[in-house]
């Protein structure tokens, strides 16, 4: 499929290059807000689904190892789309992480929604509201993704209830 290679080209952009840009999370009401930090690496696999090579969305497999505060991998999907104008692209994705978060097991699910408009990126990457499993049931937060010297790093802003 032609166009994969664009997509997964678009895909890394935003995954590879991207500093994100997050909204903060929504402190739950007599929660303290956590911080987690730690590195990861990430696989992206184009999906040819079939689909004519002149399809204008990409799809592409998300494997993540993650380390660090969050010890975790994840599984995922991320549709991607890159327009006539260079720089302008965007992407959505949902993906499963199942660890530990400073030693609470469970799992969670991240949905990511990005923009590029002619080179300015937007990012938002938010645990989905009740998707906690395990001891992270009540997980809240937003996880922001950093890149330096090729080096994937992230910060994982976050409200965890109390074990009862």
């Amino acid at each position: 499929m032609k166009l994969c290679a664009a997509h997964f080209f678009v895909a890394a952009i935003f995954v590879v290059g991207l500093a994100a840009q997050t909204q903060s999370p929504t402190k739950q009401k007599g929660i303290p807000m956590s911080h987690a930090t730690g590195t990861f690496e990430v696989k992206l696999t184009p999906q040819n689904d079939g689909k004519p090579e002149d399809s204008s969305i990409g799809r592409m497999i998300i494997d993540k190892q993650i380390h660090g505060d969050l010890e975790a991998t994840t599984k995922g999907q991320m549709l991607a789309f890159s327009t006539d104008v260079k720089g302008s692209a965007g992407y959505v994705a949902m993906e499963r992480v199942i660890g530990t978060l400073h030693g609470r097991a469970g799992s969670f699910v991240l949905q990511h929604s990005a923009t590029m408009n002619r080179g300015v990126p937007q990012l938002s990457i938010t645990v989905v509201p009740d998707s906690g499993t395990g001891e992270l049931v009540g997980l809240t937060g937003t996880f922001n993704i950093q890149i330096a010297a090729g080096k994937h790093s992230y910060t994982f802003d976050y409200t965890l209830p109390e074990v009862p």
